[in-house]
């Protein structure tokens, strides 16, 4: 089937696109991209008054299949993808069993595969992310995986991580690294600070955060890996990823939308489900969350994507998990909080969630070059709408979002040349 997606704005961060353009897709592909284009057997897709960027690429998503599919399936969680502009995205391994062989990583792929999202499972690091044995990296690899990951549960066996990052860098595979010591956090609900102070909580300090990206990236500068660092939330985090960079390790790094949007103090108005992992911190570290972005230090924006059940985040505070729900709403939020207020410029915006994402994974998404995989967002920039839960596609409700006025909202979502969302 051919599209002919006329009189948009195409933004292309890959490209350095930034201009009036119809686009052509035949059999899934881009096929051009120019002025007055005409195709009599395409079908024609008005996109006057919106931006048509590459469809999203989010790196850090839960699915929650199998094993928990109460929380999310793979089709549901699809569904949420789509209906926020995202095409490609990760699947974390904490689903149980875990994704930590070619078989489970085979299941996940086929769930996915009548969704039209481009679903890439990530390789859990050990058997069974439990820390004790490293997985079989290689199969993993042909198996199709972008990268390792023990996600939530972080190794703190240091030897078993230097020959992790040593045969990573062998297969030319990044480790993905939730950078938090596990004895420092335990299971705890919030930022250590003022807000655990005033309910009288232990906290989860930011040094637990920042001596565990100080130790990766050590390790990454001894092994020569590829570290990424995922959901960076503490100032001193940022700097020191800014300053590993300048010397030259290969470390990258990622922030969430609740990281440059909402404080601790969330934590006082909306209980467990502004609970997550790492949490929500202070002013300061939002601030620089924001410069870090700014400056390039921060590569990626994700989601973290995490549904839960409405009665487990009923619980209270100490005792609900922690996560929220974002594939539906991390456009209109990154738009919102950070190209509306001037802090960045659209085209950069949209690199954080496109170009550069799919970069740091080597993968051919992106981009909307000729000849590339026809995935598309068409977005109205400008459009105020209120996020509401009860409108989710995910089985999740878990956001802390919900009520809130943003500006930029999905318009059409198209994966490999096919509508697989449609406003309305």
């Amino acid at each position: 089937m051919q599209f002919l997606i006329r009189g948009g704005r195409v933004v292309d961060p890959a490209h350095g696109i930034d201009d009036k353009l119809d686009i052509l897709t035949d059999g899934g592909k881009i096929v051009r991209l120019g002025k007055g284009l005409t195709a009599d057997a395409a079908q024609v897709l008005d996109a006057s008054g919106l931006i048509a960027a590459p469809g999203l690429v989010d790196m850090h998503v839960h699915l929650r299949e199998p094993g928990f599919e109460a929380k999310e399936t793979v089709a549901t969680g699809c569904a949420a993808a789509a209906r926020g502009g995202v095409t490609t995205l990760v699947a974390m391994p904490n689903t149980r069993p875990a994704t930590d062989c070619p078989d489970i990583v085979k299941l996940v792929c086929g769930k996915a595969a009548p969704t039209g999202i481009n679903v890439l499972p990530a390789g859990a690091v050990t058997v069974g992310q439990k820390g004790q044995q490293l997985t079989d990296f290689a199969a993993l690899k042909t198996a199709g995986v972008p990268a390792l990951t023990d996600d939530g549960v972080p190794i703190q066996n240091l030897a078993l991580l230097r020959r992790a990052m040593q045969e990573a860098k062998a297969l030319g595979l990044p480790l993905l690294d939730h950078c938090e010591d596990r004895d420092m956090v335990q299971n705890y609900a919030v930022n250590e600070g003022e807000v655990s102070k005033r309910l009288d909580l232990p906290g989860r300090p930011a040094i637990a955060e920042e001596l565990q990206i100080m130790r990766d990236v050590m390790l990454a500068e001894d092994t020569g890996a590829y570290v990424h660092v995922c959901h960076i939330s503490t100032a001193k985090g940022v700097d020191i990823v800014r300053q590993a960079k300048a010397r030259g390790v290969h470390v990258t790094c990622e922030t969430c939308p609740q990281y440059f949007t909402l404080t601790e103090e969330e934590v006082l108005r909306q209980g467990a489900m502004a609970r997550v992992n790492p949490p929500l911190r202070t002013q300061a570290d939002l601030e620089a969350i924001r410069a870090g972005l700014a400056d390039g230090t921060i590569d990626a924006i994700v989601t973290d994507h995490a549904p839960h059940t409405a009665e487990e985040k009923a619980k209270l505070l100490p005792d609900a998990p922690s996560g929220m729900v974002g594939l539906e709403t991390s456009l209109a939020l990154a738009l919102t909080g950070l190209y509306h207020t001037g802090l960045l410029p659209l085209r950069r915006v949209l690199a954080l969630m496109t170009a550069s994402p799919a970069a740091l994974l080597g993968l051919d998404k992106g981009t909307l070059g000729e000849g590339r995989d026809a995935d598309l967002v068409l977005f109205d920039p400008d459009r105020e709408w209120v996020i509401d839960k009860e409108q989710f596609v995910s089985k999740g409700r878990n956001t802390p979002f919900h009520g809130r006025t943003v500006r930029g909202k999905v318009k059409y979502t198209i994966s490999r040349g096919m509508i697989i969302y449609q406003e309305g």
